[in-house]
């Protein structure tokens, strides 16, 4: 049995993370596929290095988002983060693209014909959880992982922290009491800089901004508090290090406090299970535990490539349950149809509302007025609990 006291710890990275801006930049053409037809397939990849961007990967959609678009759409995103530094500029970075068109077999095993309806993309795992230790229903180390960040990348953007650059990374860890998060035992934070700033002056520049994100009292004790470990952080993003799309999914989801299947979200329109089921495994997961059902919930659904229904549906409650397990799962299939075209459906997935998911974390998010982060609903809860009476 696991100790119900113990510490757990998250990271995060900032928008200007060498990967997330990969991320971006994949969700950003994806968004503009999903402006000029909602129906585009998109699996769009992206690396990024030293003054250099190469994206490849397949689409099938409207003929004027061609390497041009794309090209201009990754510039975009580059100066939006902040990027114009020697090593990687938005406007003299050299941009690659070998995006093609999708494969006619992976579409004849996705697209509906006669009686068949739409399959999945590939096959997969998709894991969603829950859990009500903080109001939006997200593991709490995760959570301020990421309010750490945000708010010093809203700040630097306001102009209020101009010697802060784009690329930084943070890590929260939480001493927890039965179960429950008590406050942070440690926190990690390197952020990259202007040159001839100390590591004392960084430290200063954050601290408040650390505090406001955390609940009150809850700060770590000051020789806990590690602001750039290593000293100078000045060489930043791309220039420091590649990035690619796809590397942060722990960041992506849950901060390993939960399963996550192996697929990456960004740069995949909704047709691929390893996005919108994810999605949708998260929004079950989400109105089980605004329910009441549970204090903790975690929920698989697996599925092969051009198969419509899935192929099994896991519940797990930890022990906190006030239903079975086995009768949740057949209540859920039963509220949602969980296949790809009802996933895109329910939650209104073939609209332009990707890139905003690309930093801070895919879910624990405010859902938007257009429809931005659906999955963050818990507009089933009443339904799940009908079903169950």
């Amino acid at each position: 049995m696991a100790s119900s006291s113990y510490l757990f710890t998250s990271e995060s990275v900032s928008e200007g993370h060498p990967d997330k801006i990969c991320d971006r930049i994949s969700d950003a053409i994806l968004d503009g596929f999903l402006r000029e037809d909602p129906y585009s397939r998109v699996a769009v990849e992206t690396l990024a290095t030293t003054n250099r961007v190469v994206l490849a990967g397949e689409t099938r959609g409207p003929k004027t988002m061609d390497a041009d678009r794309m090209e201009a759409i990754a510039r975009e995103c580059i100066k939006n983060i902040g990027y114009e530094q020697e090593g990687f500029h938005w406007q003299n970075a050299q941009v690659d693209c070998y995006v093609h068109e999708q494969s006619p077999e992976i579409a004849q095993g996705v697209d509906a014909a006669g009686n068949k309806d739409e399959g999945a993309g590939d096959q997969g795992i998709m894991f969603g959880f829950a859990t009500n230790e903080t109001e939006e229903l997200m593991p709490a180390p995760i959570l301020f992982a990421h309010k750490i960040l945000r708010s010093l990348a809203d700040a630097r953007h306001n102009g209020d922290v101009p010697q802060l650059r784009p690329d930084a990374k943070s890590q929260v860890t939480l001493r927890y009491e039965n179960g429950v998060p008590m406050g942070t035992t440690s926190i990690v934070l390197s952020t990259q800089h202007e040159r001839g700033l100390t590591q004392d002056d960084v430290r200063k520049i954050v601290r408040p901004y650390v505090m406001d994100a955390l609940p009150q009292g809850w700060m770590c004790p000051e020789d806990e508090f590690y602001v750039n470990p290593t000293g100078e952080f000045v060489i930043g993003g791309p220039d420091g290090d590649a990035g690619l799309t796809g590397r942060k999914i722990i960041v992506d989801t849950y901060g390993g406090a939960a399963p996550h299947g192996g697929g990456a979200f960004s740069g995949k329109d909704p047709t691929k299970v390893d996005r919108s089921a994810a999605y949708a495994a998260r929004y079950l997961a989400k109105n089980v535990v605004a329910a009441g059902l549970a204090d903790k919930c975690v929920i698989q659904l697996s599925y092969a490539i051009g198969v419509s229904k899935p192929l099994s549906i896991f519940v797990d409650l930890f022990g906190t349950g006030k239903v079975e397990e086995d009768k949740l799962a057949v209540v859920l299939n039963k509220v949602m149809n969980l296949s790809p075209r009802g996933i895109r459906e329910a939650l209104e997935l073939n609209k332009p509302i990707f890139e905003r998911t690309a930093s801070y974390g895919h879910f624990g998010r405010q859902p938007d007025a257009d429809g931005g982060f659906s999955w963050e609903r818990t507009d089933l809860a009443e339904k799940i609990l009908a079903e169950l009476t």
